[in-house]
Parts: C-alpha cells; sequence; structure tokens
C-alpha cells in the first residue's frame, strides 16, 4: 500500500444486515471468495495509507470466513440505525494523520484498484473536498470526502451517506471520470446477486 501525495484512509462499510437480499450478503460467494473478501483485497491493493472495515450485522460468521490481515475492523452496534452510524463508527477509528476517507461500499466487489487509485490521485492534486467518480457523465461510488467535512459527516443520522453533502458543496466537487461502470454495480437484491455472478463472472477483480 504505497502512500499518494496525500493519506487517505479507507473505510469499507460492511456492517448492514442486508434486509432486502434476505441474507448476509457480505458472505455471499462470487468467483472464488465472498463478496467482502474481493471488496478488502482490492483496497489492499490499493494507494491507502490505512483500511477500516466496519461490521456490524453477523460480524463473528464474517470473521471466521474472512481474512482481514492488512485492515482494522471496528464494530459498529449501532448498524439498525443506517449506514450514517457505520460511516461515523470508520471516521472515529481513522487515523489523525489521514487527509480525507475514501468510503468503499460492502457489496461492490468490482471495483478495481485501478479505478480506486485513478480517484485517489485525482483527489491528491487537486483542493477539492469532495471527489466523486462518474461514469458517462453518471455519478457512482466509492466517493471520497476531506477531512475538513469530517464535522459534516459525523452529524448524519438515519440510513444516510456521504450523497447528503453533495448538493451543499456542489460547486466544490471534483468529478473524476472512469473507465467502466463497476461503480454503479452493487448488490442489493437476489437479482443483483444473480446478476452479478452470470454477467460478470469472467470480469477481473483485484487487478
Amino acid at each position: 500500500m504505497a502512500a499518494p501525495d496525500k493519506k487517505i484512509g479507507g473505510i469499507i462499510l460492511a456492517a448492514g444486515s442486508a434486509s432486502r437480499m434476505g441474507e448476509t450478503k457480505q458472505l455471499l460467494p462470487f468467483k472464488d471468495k465472498p463478496i467482502l473478501d474481493h471488496i478488502i483485497q482490492n483496497a489492499i491493493q490499493s494507494k491507502f495509507h490505512e483500511i477500516i472495515v466496519v461490521l456490524g450485522h453477523d460480524a463473528n460468521k464474517i470473521k471466521q470466513a474472512i481474512d482481514f490481515s492488512g485492515t482494522k475492523t471496528v464494530m459498529n452496534n449501532n448498524y439498525l440505525k443506517g449506514q450514517s452510524a457505520s460511516l461515523i463508527k470508520g471516521l472515529e477509528n481513522i487515523s489523525p494523520v489521514c487527509d480525507a476517507a475514501m468510503f468503499l461500499l460492502g457489496d461492490q466487489p468490482l471495483v478495481t484498484p485501478s479505478t480506486i487509485n485513478s480517484i485517489i490521485k485525482a483527489f491528491s492534486t487537486s483542493n477539492a473536498p469532495i471527489t466523486i467518480p462518474y461514469y458517462n457523465n453518471i455519478r457512482g461510488n466509492p466517493v471520497i470526502i476531506a477531512k475538513s467535512l469530517f464535522h459534516e459527516l459525523k452529524l448524519l443520522s438515519g440510513d444516510t451517506g456521504p450523497r447528503v453533502l453533495f448538493k451543499k458543496f456542489e460547486k466544490s466537487i471534483l468529478k473524476v471520470p472512469v473507465a467502466d461502470n463497476t461503480i454503479f454495480i452493487d448488490v442489493d437484491t437476489q437479482a443483483d446477486y444473480v446478476k452479478l455472478t452470470q454477467e460478470y463472472k469472467q470480469f477481473k477483480t483485484n487487478s
């Protein structure tokens, strides 16, 4: 994990109960390993200063199934309160030397180190407080939020994430074009999972 010009902490939000899925989606198999394992390995191969994984629902089961080497795992006991609780828990554990945090969703296994690093590079060479990837002019994830806005994030509540800041700081957002649509692909439902396993089984992850 070679450090970029600015130190970015990667926060993987993997605490949710996946109510729409009906089972622990972090552990659903994709190719040769669980979905969350792909996300962690992609993060490890990216240019993060540190990686924090926020767990909650089925945390013990997830810990037994996945190798968290190279990361710091933290527990969000309030995961039923929504994504904001996990986001805040991640920020509470990020190193003070980090200039920003990138929030990676725990159900996006196709976002590669190359895509992550392109977003990090764009943030590191700008003064924008918010950096967002775009494909065909459509916004996706993961996003980077600068330390100067952490206090805003810590005021969030309910099932909301960094996007609630986008309108308020619209004129300060850096939009980063990326080369593929994986920034949109997540696994919220059984249909999403079927599509992932059938349409993207040849996609090269961790590259």
